[in-house]
């Protein structure tokens, strides 16, 4: 057999889109084991003797941050995003993902918890990217369909899917497509945040900026190495089927928070003495910059659901939504949105998504709604975040936590359906959530994948 047992390393697939490991620095200690096992809840979960000898992966990246020897490490992307930069009649887009505001500063040398949006901007516009937009963009983009989506299952309880699962988290997504087929229609239609932004930018904003959507690269740097999958999926081209171009990709690369660092180490670009500047649109609200946190897109969602259901913005107790804040495993709570009870629960690590749908039957009758994010934290805690000691890992997150928490405090416009540029592009080129264009451009279906854990 070409790997070695789960008990004692995970196994890594040569092709894998988003892993990679050095043979020649792997000690065989087992963390990487540990971690998929009881934390991610995969290791131990399948055999690789029925499996063929292919290795099972969601790609979370958790084995990345507790390997010891860096000896498993992210599949880089750099150079092919250098190459596109240099490449003539190619226009390099980058977005940044919620989290990685918390994240960059502490991997390019600042306290831990330091939020630095215009620091990383500057890093980027150095780095020689002409556009950098906000992924809370496409976050709130994802709230508006999604909550539209939990509107429309609310009101039809009889012959909806319920509770829904959110859909946010490609390692989530994988998780169930392997190990619960059975529940994919519980999943959200509803794309992930870059998975609408890819096709939203080269299929309506390339055309208003004046740009040939063909000589888009999307690029976006975030603290998931799962990302690297999910573009990779064969059903993420929906800008190039509507344009008729289908060997178009909805996105082109990711780069994650410490691959961007080491980047910018590389260039000799000192971060922390870089001006705040502003990105070039495409803003988010407070809503869309939760998604870093675990609970933030329940926490989002329910802001814009409220006002769908009634018309009337979310109560004051919707802006701080403490019972499925923090880092307890399971959080549950129950808000009251046109006059019905709605039974929220969001967990973070796919250990812990197991937990409720093992019990599935118990866990249906207790909730509508439930967010789950495959890292601890949630995106915060991703497998591209900065390295940290393990010891201080819980209080690390912790405070990026805190630093999302406060920007969304801070912001103006805290939910998604009242970002103007939001409103903007609705008028223009969607028209309403759950639309014809919409379904095509901002939805997908998920498939079984449990053929793969029995190949014998």
């Amino acid at each position: 057999m070409k790997h070695l047992s789960t008990a004692i390393r995970v196994p890594i697939e040569p092709d894998d889109p988003a892993i990679v490991r050095d043979e020649e620095l792997c000690i065989q200690c087992g963390q990487c084991a540990r971690i998929c096992g009881e934390r991610q809840s995969v290791a131990g979960h399948f055999s690789l003797e029925k499996n063929g000898d292919v290795g099972i992966c969601i790609h979370c990246g958790q084995c990345i941050n507790y390997c010891p020897v860096n000896s498993l490490h992210e599949r880089r992307d750099v150079p092919k995003v250098k190459a596109a930069m240099n490449t003539p009649g190619k226009t390099v887009f980058v977005q940044t993902s919620p989290s990685t505001r918390v994240g960059i500063g502490e991997a390019c040398g600042l306290p831990v918890g330091s939020f630095s949006e215009g620091k990383l901007v500057a890093a980027l516009k150095k780095l020689g990217f002409k556009y950098v937009f906000d992924t809370t963009f496409a976050a709130d983009l994802t709230i508006m369909e999604e909550a539209a989506e939990l509107a429309a299952r609310l009101a039809d309880p009889k012959n909806a899917v319920l509770p829904m699962f959110t859909s946010c988290c490609p390692a989530w997504v994988k998780f169930v497509e392997l190990f619960y087929p059975q529940r994919l229609g519980n999943l959200s239609t509803s794309r992930s945040p870059l998975l609408m932004s890819g096709p939203t930018l080269k299929a309506f904003y390339a055309g208003k900026f004046g740009i040939a959507p063909a000589s888009v690269f999307n690029v976006a740097v975030t603290p998931c190495t799962a990302k690297k999958f999910e573009i990779t999926r064969s059903e993420f081209n929906a800008a190039g089927r509507k344009i008729g171009d289908p060997s178009i990709r909805d996105f082109d690369a990711i780069i994650t928070v410490r691959e961007l660092a080491s980047w910018l180490k590389e260039d000799g670009i000192d971060f922390a003495s870089l001006p705040d500047t502003p990105y070039d649109r495409l803003l988010g609200s407070g809503a869309g910059v939760l998604f870093a946190n675990t609970g933030g897109v329940m926490e989002a969602a329910l802001r814009t659901a409220h006002f769908l259901l009634t018309g009337k913005e979310a109560p004051t107790e919707f802006l701080n939504l403490k019972p499925v804040r923090g880092m307890d495993d399971i959080r549950e709570a129950v808000v009251e949105i046109a006059g019905r009870a709605i039974r929220v629960c969001a967990a973070h690590t796919t250990a812990n998504a197991r937990m409720l749908l093992a019990d599935f039957e118990s866990t249906a009758e207790k909730y509508d709604f439930i967010e789950i994010m495959s890292c601890k934290g949630g995106c915060i805690g991703g497998g591209g975040q900065p390295k940290c000691d393990n010891m201080k890992r819980d209080k690390i997150i912790a405070a990026r936590m805190a630093a999302i928490y406060e920007r969304d405090a801070a912001l103006p416009v805290r939910c998604s359906h009242n970002n103007p540029e939001i409103q903007e592009l609705y008028r223009e080129f969607y028209g309403r959530p759950l639309s014809e264009t919409a379904e095509e451009l901002l939805h997908t279906a998920y498939t079984s994948r449990a053929d793969t854990l029995n190949r014998k």
